[in-house]
């Protein structure tokens, strides 16, 4: 039971720094990185 990662406030920690490779997570919304914009995240 509970989370499985060593340190898991430290993975979440990259999820949101927008300079790592590919996608990543901001305050604002889910960016590519590559293109330098933001991602729907839902089809319309």
């Amino acid at each position: 039971t509970g989370c499985l990662l060593k340190d898991p406030f430290t993975a979440l920690s990259f999820l949101a720094l927008p300079v790592i490779p590919k996608l990543k997570l901001t305050d604002r919304g889910l960016v590519d990185v590559d293109l330098f914009d933001f991602i729907d995240l839902f089809v319309s």
